[in-house]
């Protein structure tokens, strides 16, 4: 409605500025100040109509986002939005958290069968040195040195089995 008022007002001046223009040509003296001034204030005004109007129409759409955005429907989809947000942020963090706790523990594991491998080598390596001075008389000196020299080499190499073999040698040339 207003736009078409704005129209309007514009059309209307186009006439008026034709009969200025005429009358100016047919040398009528004073009337085409007056026209020009009439066609003037008839833009102006079309052109202010249009200006407050849109002014108008933006304010009205700022109030409108304004009370839209702090009423109470608003206000508790944001909270929603919020929670929802804060949910995924602790899910993900409970994941690598927990993917965390897991190489840890991995670690510690690793760590812990190490240090078990090694005791338990320690100790199948003393029970062998005592197993070969228990049958060193017994045994010809080569077979004594080349079972000397396989037990120091797999516990160099840190083989259980090849150990666990070797005893289980010693104790059938027993």
């Amino acid at each position: 409605m207003i736009i078409r008022i704005s129209l309007l007002l514009i059309l209307a001046s186009l006439p008026v500025f034709l009969l200025m223009e005429l009358l100016l040509r047919l040398a009528v003296p004073g009337l085409p100040g007056a026209l020009t001034l009439l066609g003037t204030a008839m833009l102006v005004s079309a052109f202010a109509v249009l200006i407050i109007a849109g002014l108008l129409g933006v304010f009205k759409i700022i109030v409108h986002s304004a009370l839209d955005y702090f009423s109470s429907k608003q206000r508790v989809q944001r909270r929603l939005w919020f929670v929802q947000a804060r949910q995924d942020q602790v899910k993900r963090l409970f994941y690598f958290k927990a993917r965390q706790i897991k190489y840890f523990n991995e670690l510690s594991r690793k760590r812990l069968l190490k240090l078990n491998t090694r005791k338990h080598i320690r100790s199948l390596s003393k029970a062998i040195d005592k197993d070969l001075l228990s049958i060193k008389a017994k045994l010809p000196g080569t077979t004594y040195q080349q079972l000397q020299q396989d037990h120091a080499r797999y516990r160099s190499r840190q083989d259980v089995e090849a150990l666990l073999t070797l005893q289980q040698k010693i104790s059938t040339l027993v």
